[in-house]
């Protein structure tokens, strides 16, 4: 689809040295084209829906079996040194344990299905993502695979696409999304900063394991604050 790409090959050095291939997530061998070749594969698409009529089909095969898919193809190809791939805090902090200011979390935290399927907010996402990781490290150590996860927490900052992603309206609509403004709270990283992390994840020879990537955590009051100061007509206050 050109309409999706086109703001991509108007990148500065895009003519030169962007290749853009056709694949499925859903399609095993599909990835073997856009692999071949490659020393370094960075895993990064998954379906992000805060709610689904079909949670399997829309939201955790595309993320298990695609990131299985994608993996599948790197076995091929004896030229992919490391994979890395974009996992998420969604994979880390569900797990029922207090997230209370004096516990830590760390990379050695992973998120439980069963308190996935419980959670309240956007619950088969969350399902989805511990599952794709939890099967990629599995697939990863079987395989032979140098894999590196990134788990970001909400990721916002400048989009390359002229169109709105889901993760930029839900800011817009979080006035309308929060129940208790003044108990909630807001963790989020900068998109130039997971962007950063995984050239590094790529190039640094001891990168390994898992990556916690959070930025901030903010009073949900004091986010709505800062959006009304810069955009006063998008969030006006209380």
């Amino acid at each position: 689809d050109s309409k999706k790409t086109e703001h991509l090959l108007a990148l500065d050095g895009a003519k030169e040295r962007l290749h853009l291939f056709q694949a499925d997530l859903m399609e095993e061998g599909s990835f073997d084209a856009a692999v071949d070749g490659c020393e370094g594969v960075f895993h990064t698409a998954s379906p992000v829906l805060l709610s689904a009529n079909n949670p399997q089909a829309e939201l955790i095969d595309p993320a298990v079996k695609g990131t299985l898919n994608v993996l599948k193809s790197c076995v091929k190809f004896a030229t992919v040194n490391r994979v890395v791939l974009t996992s998420s805090m969604a994979a880390v902090i569900v797990n029922g344990r207090p997230l209370t200011p004096d516990v830590v979390v760390d990379e050695t935290w992973f998120s439980d299905p069963f308190f996935c399927e419980n959670f309240k907010i956007a619950k088969w996402y969350v399902l989805s993502k511990t599952l794709a990781e939890e099967a990629a490290w599995k697939f990863a150590e079987g395989n032979g695979i140098d894999l590196v996860t990134i788990n970001p927490s909400y990721v916002i900052g400048p989009l390359l696409q002229p169109s709105l992603n889901l993760t930029v309206e839900m800011i817009l609509n979080l006035k309308n999304d929060i129940e208790d403004v003044n108990s909630s709270i807001y963790s989020c990283s900068d998109v130039r900063d997971v962007a950063s992390a995984h050239v590094q994840a790529f190039e640094v020879p001891s990168a390994n394991g898992r990556y916690c990537l959070v930025g901030h955590v903010t009073p949900m009051a004091k986010v709505l604050k800062i959006l009304h100061e810069l955009h006063p007509s998008l969030c006006p206050p209380e």
